[in-house]
């Protein structure tokens, strides 16, 4: 079992080769390393990501295959099917820790604040779904004063957005709070830039 500080170290130094473009982890996705992870996988860090075709962790943290349990949904929003895999991971395979990561210009979040903002009845129920989880941390942004600079709202937003997954997981689970208390389990969440590359860990950091 690698702890929680470990694996964020690993994900960094990734994050890091990622942005320089140097590639560390060939050995880790050829055939020797698929042959290696066929009776079983240990991953060492859990990601909540978004669907977004430019975000795949993996790459973005240049790991291989039998590194990282990846669960995507649009928006990186929880539902119980997300709560469920993060509980099965973290206790199956040992993982402690977790990462919900979203990402600059998400094109979810957008389309909530376009929905809050103008209300247009076209939604699909199912896509309806993905706007419901993410309003209620966003909405009350449309209170204050950046709402008029649609920038800052959306950069607002998605950085709300991650912090209210974060926490669904850390407060909706009593496997997971019991893991937090006991065994080090580390619910963070982190921001990637399209525009740079970069993953900003800001939410839920150890001092």
């Amino acid at each position: 079992m690698i702890p929680a500080l470990e694996a964020l170290d690993r994900l960094r130094q990734g994050n890091r080769r990622f942005v320089a473009d140097i590639r560390g982890r060939d050995s880790l996705s050829g055939e020797t390393r698929r042959r290696e992870v066929v009776d079983g996988q240990e991953p060492f860090a859990i990601m909540l990501g978004c669907s977004d075709s430019r975000v795949p962790a993996e790459i973005v943290f240049d790991q291989g295959l039998g590194d990282l349990f990846v669960i995507r949904v649009a928006g990186n929003i929880v539902a119980p099917s997300q709560v469920g895999s993060v509980e099965f991971a973290a206790e199956r395979f040992g993982t402690r820790l977790v990462v919900v990561l979203g990402h600059s210009k998400c094109g979810a979040i957008a389309a909530t604040l376009e929905e809050l903002g103008r209300p247009s009845g076209a939604q699909s129920r199912n896509l309806w779904s993905i706007v419901d989880r993410i309003r209620p941390s966003v909405e009350p942004l449309l209170e204050m004063d950046h709402r008029h600079d649609p920038d800052l709202l959306l950069e607002q937003a998605v950085r709300a957005n991650i912090r209210a997954s974060a926490n669904h997981l850390r407060h909706g689970s009593e496997i997971l709070e019991q893991l937090i208390q006991k065994d080090g389990l580390l619910i963070v969440g982190a921001e990637y830039s399209l525009e740079t590359g970069v993953v900003d860990f800001f939410d839920g950091m150890p001092k």
